[in-house]
């Protein structure tokens, strides 16, 4: 699994050290919903039970490197 710096830095920040790597795993192969941005980012959601909470992984270009994960407190509401 390749990260970013970006992602690297940011795995420090409050909350976001409770986001597990197996969950951006998860969410990275069985995505519940994706987006492909302009800037050809690729944006995925998936919800995560242990959690019960939805995650957003947000991905390079390539697909593949993993540029941000966060629980996204909007996505439930949106979708609806």
């Amino acid at each position: 699994m390749r990260t970013t710096p970006y992602f690297d830095d940011s795995r420090k920040r409050r909350g976001r050290d409770t986001i597990r790597l197996e969950w951006i795993r998860r969410v990275v192969a069985h995505p519940e919903a994706m987006i492909i941005q302009k800037d050809g980012r690729v944006r995925l959601w998936g919800y995560i039970v242990e959690a019960n909470r939805y995650l957003r992984v947000v991905l390079l270009e390539d697909g593949e490197t993993i540029h941000n994960a966060f629980f996204d407190r909007n996505y439930g509401r949106i979708r609806k």
